[in-house]
């Protein structure tokens, strides 16, 4: 049958991978979200700028750009430096938007390895816990669930195999 406590440790460690699980897939969703919102908000704040572009320059921002780049005054200067940090920053969020078009496990691979740095982390300061239950969640806390489970089992066989190699290679201490 088992060791009672071994079973109901594995089902504690099952219940908070399981939890785990739901949490990555709530995560990888605020990320996209707080995405979403800035680039809505920096694509509002272009609108005026995109507007002129459109009537002098066919939409071309790095037109205006230059031009306020080439002014002769400071303040125009500056202010084409400022409007090509926003540019830049817009296609930032769109690329950041593009590589979160993909399935659950490559967003969740995304998230953890390639997002933007300033946006993860605003995203874990203002991290709210949900339990999500759509079904691609749902499988995904499962299948990592699942794993969490199978590394544990397979660390601990390998743990009892190295044991009970060593005990069968120990020398046998002799009596006096």
């Amino acid at each position: 049958m088992g060791d009672p406590i071994y079973r109901y440790m594995l089902i504690v460690v099952a219940c908070v991978a399981l939890l785990l699980g739901l949490q990555i897939p709530n995560f990888v969703d605020q990320y996209q979200k707080r995405v979403d919102a800035h680039l809505r908000e920096v694509t509002i704040n272009l609108q005026p700028f995109q507007a002129i572009a459109d009537k002098y320059f066919s939409g071309d921002m790095d037109k205006l750009i230059a031009l306020h780049r080439g002014s002769l005054e400071k303040p125009f200067q500056e202010e084409g430096s400022a409007l090509e940090q926003m540019v830049l920053r817009k296609l930032r969020f769109e690329d950041e938007i593009a590589a979160l078009n993909v399935n659950l496990p490559l967003r969740v691979w995304h998230v953890l390895i390639q997002s933007d740095k300033e946006l993860r982390e605003e995203t874990l300061a203002q991290y709210s816990y949900a339990v999500p239950m759509g079904l691609d969640v749902l499988a995904f806390a499962a299948g990592f669930a699942l794993t969490i489970l199978l590394l544990l089992e397979s660390l601990l066989a390998l743990v009892r195999f190295a044991l009970r190699r060593f005990a069968a290679t120990k020398p046998a201490i002799p009596e006096k």
